[in-house]
């Protein structure tokens, strides 16, 4: 099988030979050229038809976006990775970069750390993004055996909260995902976007500004009420937990699961048991497969589950492992999940509300 093709453009030459060296063992990626600023890097994807391109944000000449921008142009479809510092500068025009069309970001490492472990943050960070994107690779590689699709939430009463996993391609996803959800909606929305400090704050407010929700970081403590919208922060996980009161988050810093904290399953598994059939939860696009044991969960519970298509995915790994395992009520393309939600809200509103006799989880809630 071919080597994926890798042009580093980065104006630190330090920079440029780390990530070349990093990934110089992994026997399917090459990197094949580098490049100082956005404009030599133009030149060599002309010359050398790279599969995907490493970006650096803060350059001379022509910086990050202005070659983004250039890059989209000319090589629409051409994966790009931004690859930028863990500051609240760099955070904030990696989001942007995520707007004009990057398809993902890794976050340079820390210069505290050491040559080798900076080398091992690279080559794990970089390399599984790299194959998922250039789909050289089975995006599912240990998924049950694949099922027909749930034929729906057995909820007999209104659903009471959204909740929404994702990853790769997600600030583009939810931004869209939001902007077609109900005016005023009925319920409070709870996220897992993988993403590090100082993104998630930032995404948090952008989603707020561009979706009417009154989007935050998660915050321990924090009561839930219709119209918010709350980010599980990066480095730690997020839960809800049932209050005196109603339902509050829960933020700690427990293990990382599926090598991410948050976890989409640390979320889920809590909407299962505190929700139940009450819930609604949604996996958008994302790479590996967070989120499944989750919806397991959440399907022995009696909750509703909806997925994103392949085809409006920008990695379907995620979505794909809870399709495949015969747990979503739904597949839809990113521009009808709304639509979808929306009339599933509408139609658990008009529901009388009747008692509910909590449903036994069996074994998987008992392992919480």
């Amino acid at each position: 099988m071919p080597k994926i093709r890798v042009l580093v453009v980065d104006d630190s030459v330090l920079s440029r030979r780390m990530i070349s060296d990093a990934l110089a063992p992994d026997p399917g990626i090459e990197v094949v050229g580098t490049a100082a600023d956005g404009k030599i890097a133009l030149a060599k994807i002309a010359h050398l038809a790279p599969d995907l391109v490493i970006l650096d944000v803060e350059m001379p000449e022509m910086d990050g976006l202005q070659t983004l921008k250039a890059i989209r142009k000319d090589y629409p479809k051409l994966p790009v990775i931004m690859f930028s510092a863990l500051t609240a500068r760099d955070s904030a025009e990696s989001l942007d970069a995520l707007a004009l069309g990057a398809n993902d970001y890794a976050t340079k490492p820390a210069a505290t750390g050491g040559l080798a472990a900076a080398m091992e943050q690279i080559r794990g960070e970089l390399a599984p993004k790299i194959k998922s994107l250039c789909r050289r690779i089975p995006e599912i590689t240990s998924c049950p055996v694949p099922r027909k699709p749930a034929t729906g939430g057995s909820g007999s009463g209104p659903m009471d909260i959204l909740a929404i996993g994702v990853s790769t391609g997600g600030p583009n996803a939810l931004e869209a995902l939001l902007h077609g959800l109900m005016a005023n909606f009925p319920v409070p929305v709870v996220i897992v976007q993988h993403m590090p400090p100082f993104f998630t704050r930032l995404l948090a407010e952008r989603l707020s500004a561009s979706s009417g929700f009154r989007g935050r970081e998660g915050e321990a403590g924090a009561l839930l009420q219709p119209g918010d919208l709350w980010i599980a922060p990066g480095g730690s996980h997020m839960a809800v937990e049932k209050a005196a009161d109603g339902v509050r988050l829960r933020i700690h810093d427990e293990p990382p699961e599926n090598s991410c904290r948050p976890a989409v399953d640390v979320l889920f598994r809590s909407i299962a048991k505190v929700y139940g059939a009450r819930s609604l939860s949604v996996v958008l696009t994302g790479m590996g497969q967070d989120g499944l044991v989750g919806c397991q969960f959440i399907r022995e519970a009696g909750g509703t589950i909806l997925v994103q298509d392949e085809a409006t995915s920008i990695v379907w790994g995620m979505p794909g492992a809870v399709f495949q395992a015969g747990l979503a009520d739904k597949m839809l393309p990113l521009n009808e999940l709304a639509d979808e939600i929306n009339q599933r809200f509408e139609t658990s509103r008009s529901r009388p509300r009747v008692a509910m006799t909590p449903k036994p989880l069996g074994a998987l809630v008992k392992a919480l």
